[in-house]
């Protein structure tokens, strides 16, 4: 794969400090002629919200839960059902005669025929009470919509975290191959310049060994950097669908979160999905201890049959039937399975409440946790810059004390891969700290495209449940399927 970032793929953040000259020695390489940027971080974000498979996935596991409302709302509704029957009939009944008077021969009679007979029914049916069944399966299906929902955002933060961390990787390791590139050059030029001391004996070939050495170790780790650039280009696409095009600069998410850590943890605990699926989960459990104690309740039914025949049989021309018949059913004893389902309901309503005091603490611990690594990394990145100012003090103090030969070769080379170490920690803090600030928005719950203002419509959930909930009738989806 070409390495095709923009020359100023730098990666930076809000409220830091500048990396500056610093930065600009990184990208110097394979840079000069590139365009101006075409994607930004935005830009990405979007790609991924719209085409990343995994959103995808679970919106239509949203609108397939959506029909589970208009399916026990079909307990309200009548059954009606239509009967048609036709054929040819043909009947032969051969009778005997009472002899009159007794004792004389007996006689037979036979009525034979042949006719086309047919009919059609109509039956209505209509539950009229089922132990509340009906409401309390709509509140649950009402509630795994809602559930559904919750758990579509956590994917949706999931997916959008997963981009940016993407994006803020390839610009790290785009920057470390440049950076490793020019740290191959530079010990090129190192060595050259010891192999010309070497002809004037101001060095011996120990130093050119070393020198070597170091090249060897250096192009070693260009081939590392290109490894790593290829798996965070692969992921990229992964998760964004195109390949890393001229990347630019990615910036922190800060001015979306809360200002304290306390801050944090009230939204956080009352926001984010996995907590608010939790509470949907418990309603639904809720509902179905409601569902399976109203299997002990009567049920009253009420059903309706209009019949019409025509020559049912030889001597019949016409029949007409019409019935209403009501029919209570009460249950007395059935096995003592519905007295387990009541309980095992129950124990399933504890679970619920178990797991939403569990995502409650999980979700306190990972904002906690983001926020104290989104401290660590600011702090880590004023500390960096002024390590790489230093290692470059260093290096010039060591390369003029070698000209004057108070420095030998090794030293240099130390230099120079303390400077080179030190401009990689910088390049990975910058990093850190974008990827840091989505981990913090994503831990208290507020990852979104309407928070982010991503310059996408977001997709609503609740359009295709109200297409869809009160049709008593069609076999189309919405979208026309």
């Amino acid at each position: 794969m070409r390495l095709r970032l923009h020359k100023n793929a730098l990666i930076c953040a809000r409220a830091t400090r500048p990396v500056g000259v610093i930065a600009a020695i990184w990208l110097i390489a394979f840079a000069a002629s590139w365009p101006a940027a075409a994607e930004t971080m935005t830009s990405a974000l979007v790609k991924a919200y719209q085409n990343n498979p995994q959103i995808n996935v679970q919106r239509a596991v949203v609108r397939a839960t959506d029909e589970n409302v208009p399916q026990a709302l079909a307990g309200y509704r009548p059954r009606i059902g239509a009967t048609i029957t036709g054929g040819e009939q043909s009947s032969s009944t051969t009778s005997q005669l009472l002899p009159e008077p007794p004792g004389t021969p007996a006689q037979y009679f036979t009525n034979s025929g042949q006719n086309a007979t047919y009919s059609g029914g109509l039956t209505i049916a209509q539950t009229v009470f089922n132990g509340f069944q009906t409401a309390n399966r709509t509140r649950a299906a009402e509630s795994s919509v809602l559930v559904a929902r919750e758990t579509l955002r956590n994917t949706e933060q999931s997916v959008l975290l997963n981009a940016a961390i993407a994006y803020m990787n390839v610009l790290r390791d785009y920057a470390n191959l440049a950076l490793q590139k020019r740290n191959v050059e530079v010990l090129q030029d190192g060595l050259r310049e010891t192999n010309t001391r070497f002809k004037v004996n101001d060095v011996t070939s120990t130093d050119i060994s070393q020198s070597e050495s170091r090249l060897a170790g250096g192009i070693t780790q260009v081939y590392s950097a290109e490894a790593n650039y290829e798996a965070s280009a692969a992921a990229y696409r992964q998760i964004i669908g195109e390949d890393p095009v001229k990347l630019s600069p990615g910036t922190a998410v800060d001015r979306f979160m809360p200002k304290t850590l306390l801050e944090c943890i009230a939204v956080g605990t009352s926001q984010h999905p996995a907590i608010t699926s939790a509470v949907y989960n418990l309603n639904l459990a809720q509902h179905q201890v409601a569902i399976a104690e109203s299997a002990l309740l009567p049920t009253f039914v009420v059903q309706g049959n209009a019949q019409q025949s025509f020559e049912p049989q030889l001597d019949v021309p016409k029949s007409y039937n019409l019935s209403v018949i009501g029919q209570l059913s009460v249950p007395l004893y059935q096995g003592g399975a519905e007295y387990s389902a009541v309980r095992q309901a129950k124990e399933t309503l504890g679970q619920r409440r178990l797991e939403l005091d569990l995502a409650r603490t999980q979700v306190r611990q990972g904002i906690v946790q983001a926020w104290a690594q989104l401290e660590s990394v600011k702090k880590q990145i004023e500390t960096t810059n002024q390590q790489v100012k230093a290692a470059e003090s260093a290096l010039n103090g060591v390369r003029e004390e070698a000209r004057v030969g108070q420095r030998t070769t090794l030293d240099v080379l130390n230099a120079q891969q303390e400077l080179v170490n030190a401009r990689a920690s910088v390049v990975a803090t910058q990093r850190d700290r974008v990827v840091a600030s989505f981990n913090l928005l994503a831990a208290i719950g507020r990852l979104s495209p309407d928070v982010l203002g991503l310059p996408v419509n977001s997709y609503n959930a609740a359009v295709h449940y109200q297409q869809v909930r009160d049709n008593w009738v069609g076999l189309r989806t919405p979208d026309g399927k």
